[in-house]
């Protein structure tokens, strides 16, 4: 089922901050630089190795991201794994009883089909699930 890791989801207030940083650090330039407007969203990206690190901004207070990170601050939004079927993966996980926040997949970054699973049905962490759309790997 799970193939790999795909993304670790990092929420932070300020990604040119996050950007200079791993520049100074590393010399890292992204990979992504996106806005996921549905999702109210900035993302900045840095692919290392197979999987992604994507630092997450908000658009508003009010999205997602903004509610995160005033109710707990920087830090790890959530773990994203890749699957090959992301519509039969949610229907199987729904047939168990777990609590999603997705039923059907929905657009994300780079070009990525995309749905939550509940926390409350993983331990207390936010899982994402991402098919990739092959025509864009």
């Amino acid at each position: 089922m799970l193939k790999q890791i795909d993304h670790i989801g990092i929420a932070v207030p300020d990604l040119q901050a996050v950007e200079e940083t791993l520049r100074g650090l590393f010399e890292l330039e992204p990979h992504v630089r996106e806005t996921v407007a549905d999702q109210k969203v900035n993302v900045l990206g840095y692919h290392i190795g197979d999987a992604t690190v994507e630092y997450l901004a908000p658009m508003s207070d009010e999205s997602p991201i903004g509610k995160y990170l005033k109710k707990k601050g920087t830090g790890i939004h959530h773990v994203a794994y890749r699957v090959d079927d992301l519509a039969s993966t949610l229907k199987r996980l729904k047939e168990k009883g777990f609590r999603l926040i997705d039923e059907q997949p929905r657009d994300g970054a780079e070009g990525k089909k995309i749905a939550f699973v509940h926390p409350a049905s993983s331990n207390g962490i936010l899982i994402e699930l991402c098919e990739i759309n092959e025509k864009k790997s």
